[in-house]
């Protein structure tokens, strides 16, 4: 009896190896060796006359489609795998089933659609696995945006960053982080999980904004997203552990630097870390120690000497108003227009963020604008400032005209300077739901188009939308 199950569990066992390598073969087949060959690669070229050059295939005519589809349909039968060099029918398949996805009313053929084209994926990794890394981002992608939230989405864009280190595409940035937002808010993943993806990814993008390049403001832009999403909870995400283990290295390194220093200890305090801590205690007597030594002569000349490193320290002694007036004396020392507008800047965040002063921070953030016009920040500051004033005005329906002239002020400053797009993104996505509304409008008389002046000490005139 033993003998007989033996013999038949290897029986099994040699027609399920047999089974898989006949679906494996099947589904890398070529037709190189095909007696179809001929049909095959007619097929082949026919399909591809109406969609090479084409990225998006509901471009395609419905007969253009139909027939490229059924071509296309017939050489992926026989050789799905093509002359087993290119991966070209695995690639349209996907933009096939994108386009019928897209077209599709019907939510249950739409999911189907959509499901096909992850497959694809998975038959050309097995068929074409020395583009791996490149493929588990892309499938990722089209998993998030396609079929939604998932862990399983989230484990294959972590599969894609460990096969690609740093040639891992920006792309996985911004989904990721989103999702790690969504299962960390429902807690069906914890922090060490998200600190382990959250390093993995924020890694990879340092790196290659570091290297620079064509893509660089993509990277920036992804990282921003996925600092957003994750950094909304970095208090409960990153423990006072995580961030000595993290900035201790970089103290031993700059432990002279006054400003290094500074940060440090402010970073180690505001995550929890106690005064009694050893490590805080060292980076503490340190900061004593520079602040001191800054305290002498040699400071109070330095001070003197330069007044937009005076004007830092002042802020740091709370001395809002004796900063701006050293920000004042760097306008008329310096020696560029940029100088100037960084000084114009900096008078107008203190005045903004420290001391209320809107009107007078508005005006000296567009000094800063007119002297550097491609600088994206003051616009982005005097859209902070439109917002904020619109915020405090008695008229909903002028707070949310404010709301328009800040999102112009938005575009604006991402017209201008791409390294703003980011913050101005988010800032827009953040205010879009604080528009006018309709009805409130044609109540008072006003219609879309209209060119309405902003109250509120705002003064801006906005084009009316909702």
């Amino acid at each position: 009896m033993n003998t007989f199950i033996r013999f038949t569990s290897r029986v099994f066992a040699l027609l399920f190896m047999l089974s898989a390598s006949i679906s494996l073969n099947a589904q890398c087949a070529t037709w190189n060796d095909s007696p179809d060959k001929e049909k095959a690669e007619n097929a082949h070229v026919s399909y591809r006359n109406f969609v090479k050059g084409t990225e998006d295939f509901t471009k395609l005519s419905e007969e253009e489609f139909n027939t490229s589809f059924k071509d296309w349909k017939i050489v992926y039968d026989i050789a799905p795998a093509a002359d087993g060099q290119r991966p070209f029918h695995y690639i349209d398949g996907r933009e096939f089933y994108r386009a019928m996805g897209k077209k599709a009313t019907d939510a249950a053929k739409k999911k189907e659609y959509n499901d096909r084209l992850i497959s694809f994926y998975d038959e050309e990794l097995v068929c074409y696995p020395k583009n791996e890394a490149f493929l588990l981002g892309r499938k990722a992608n089209d998993m998030f945006y396609l079929q939604g939230y998932s862990i399983e989405s989230i484990e294959t864009f972590e599969k894609a960053m460990k096969a690609g280190g740093e040639n891992t595409e920006y792309i996985v940035l911004a989904p990721l982080g989103q999702q790690l937002n969504y299962y960390f808010k429902t807690k069906k993943i914890d922090n060490k999980r998200v600190r382990e993806l959250y390093d993995m990814a924020s890694k990879i993008a340092d790196a290659n904004i570091e290297k620079g390049g064509d893509y660089t403001q993509y990277w920036e832009a992804g990282k921003a997203n996925l600092d957003f999403s994750v950094l909304e909870f970095a208090d409960e995400i990153f423990d006072c552990a995580y961030f000595k283990e993290t900035l201790m290295p970089k103290f031993e390194e700059n432990e002279e630097d006054y400003e290094v220093v500074k940060y440090i200890l402010s970073k180690l305090k505001g995550q929890g870390c106690p005064e009694t801590d050893a490590d805080v205690q060292r980076v503490q007597a340190k900061y004593d120690a520079i602040y001191a030594t800054l305290k002498s002569e040699q400071e109070v000349k330095r001070r003197e000497m330069n007044p937009l490193y005076d004007a830092s320290i002042l802020m740091d002694e709370g001395d809002f108003a004796g900063a701006i007036k050293r920000y004042e004396d760097a306008i008329e020392n310096a020696e560029s227009n940029e100088k100037k507008a960084q000084a114009y800047y900096q008078i107008a965040s203190v005045q903004s963020g420290k001391l209320r002063k809107y009107g007078a921070a508005r005006q000296n953030a567009s000094k800063a604008a007119a002297l550097n016009p491609n600088w994206g920040k003051p616009y982005i500051m005097i859209g902070d400032i439109y917002a904020r004033l619109g915020s405090s005005c008695g008229d909903s329906y002028q707070q949310r005209l404010a709301v328009l002239a800040a999102i112009d002020k938005y575009n604006k400053a991402k017209r201008v300077d791409g390294e703003v797009t980011g913050d101005a993104n988010r800032r827009i996505a953040n205010y879009r739901g604080s528009m006018p509304i309709r009805s409130e409008a044609f109540q008072r008389g006003d219609n879309e188009g209209d060119r309405i002046t902003v109250g509120c000490g705002i003064g801006e005139v906005v084009t009316l939308r909702f």
